[in-house]
């Protein structure tokens, strides 16, 4: 499966490489000074102390927490990151981390040492899509195109052309093949009043397809994967809806009971939507409904993350599950949560047999670690720096990588 929020890493492609041969003149004009890239140095010429990474607390870095505490960061480092608690606004890519900003920033992922810079790189509120070793980013511009870069340099690789009667294109999605963008149409006065969404070729950046949406849909606030010919999108307007890849058809589209500002997950042939005390699994071919499960009478269901084909979901009431994803058979059922002041985690990866749950607040959260086959709770980490912003966390398959307002902290995995 691959979708808008999935991150490669590895050999690249030999799409990829073509693609990079292929665009010198545009690597060349973008060049390391548009990009700020540029390889870390020691001495006066050096990063800001500020933005130097640091190591926290006492013990050694990375050893195995003892008691139920949480491990010492590898790093911890001060980012631009500007973000708004969407899922996708860190991503760790090719050996780098990086998490929206201005400028736009890739940090190495084993020293936290900054490798690259992109100026106005990052839309705020835009997801950072990575697919086949490319970063694709929304365009601040009104010329109609969108960009595409190498995670290891900043380099441009890849412009997609929309057109000038387009602004501001927002990709949403990703795959092998197409990058799926919605941008508004511009009116002659300078305004917009619609948008559409489209498919962009992402090899050539030439447009496929482009659908109108309904008059009063938004740009921003939608969430998308992609999965098979299905590309799957939900919005600020209680919209689950979802288009051929190949045409830009819309196959179907239902209203949720609950507005959905979060994310969903696919798997296979099913998306699965939280919607306040229900979560829905709907056939991706037709939308009928395969299977729901429900919460207790005073909690709500939070975002759910398939991984390694298994749902996981938190609630409210600071319960977490492990749900098959096919037949909506609980796997096991955890309250560690309950008896604590922790709050129950909206966002989750996975390395080995952890779960990392990542929560929203401060104080009654952070990073929580969790056994995968029971559920048992490990250890909670928490920088203590009573910052406002959600937590975020992504990971390399090695390391864990928690962004907490502008602090990064590099967790082992």
């Amino acid at each position: 499966m691959l979708t808008g929020h999935s991150a490669t890493g590895g050999t690249p492609s030999r799409r990829r490489a073509l693609r990079l041969a292929g665009n010198g003149l545009a690597l060349a004009a973008l060049g390391a000074g548009a990009a700020g890239c540029r390889e870390d140095v020691t001495g006066g010429g050096g990063p800001a102390d500020s933005a130097r990474p640091r190591r926290e607390g006492t013990g050694s870095p990375g050893a195995s927490p003892k008691d139920g505490q949480a491990p010492k960061a590898l790093w911890t480092t001060s980012t631009s990151a500007q973000t708004y608690g969407d899922r996708d606004e860190l991503v760790a890519v090719d050996g780098m981390v990086i998490a929206t900003g201005d400028p736009l920033a890739a940090l190495d992922a084993a020293t936290g040492k900054e490798r690259w810079s992109l100026p106005g790189g990052a839309v705020p509120g835009a997801p950072l899509l990575v697919s086949d070793g490319t970063l694709y980013l929304a365009s601040g511009a009104y010329d109609g195109t969108v960009g595409g870069y190498d995670p290891a340099s900043g380099k441009e690789t890849w412009r997609g052309h929309l057109g000038k009667e387009y602004r501001q294109p927002r990709p949403i999605a990703v795959d092998d093949g197409q990058v799926y963008v919605i941008a508004e149409i511009l009116e002659d006065d300078g305004s917009s009043r619609t948008n559409v969404i489209a498919a962009l070729n992402s090899s050539t950046g030439k447009m496929v397809w482009r659908e109108m949406r309904d008059l009063g849909t938004q740009q921003n606030g939608v969430h998308a994967a992609v999965q098979g010919r299905h590309l799957v999108y939900t919005d600020f307007k209680q919209n689950l809806t979802v288009r051929d890849t190949a045409t830009g058809r819309q196959i179907w589209t239902h209203k949720t009971t609950k507005t959905n500002y979060g994310t969903f997950a696919v798997h296979r042939d099913l998306v699965i939507v939280p919607q306040g005390r229900r979560l829905q699994a709907f056939n991706l071919a037709d939308g009928a409904e395969k299977w729901s499960v429900q919460t207790g009478d005073f909690s709500t269901f939070k975002e759910p993350a398939v991984l390694e084909d298994e749902l996981f979901i938190a609630d409210s009431s600071k319960t977490l599950r492990s749900i098959e994803p096919q037949t909506g058979k609980e796997s096991w059922r955890s309250k560690d949560l309950a008896d604590t002041k922790a709050q129950a985690p909206g966002q989750f990866v996975r390395v080995g047999g952890t779960l990392y749950g990542a929560t929203d607040l401060d104080k009654r959260g952070g990073i929580h670690a969790f056994d995968t086959k029971t559920g048992a709770l490990r250890w909670t980490f928490n920088d203590n720096s009573g910052d406002y912003h959600a937590w975020l966390v992504a990971t390399d398959g090695t390391h864990v990588f928690a962004l907490h307002g502008k602090n990064l902290h590099a967790l082992p995995g």
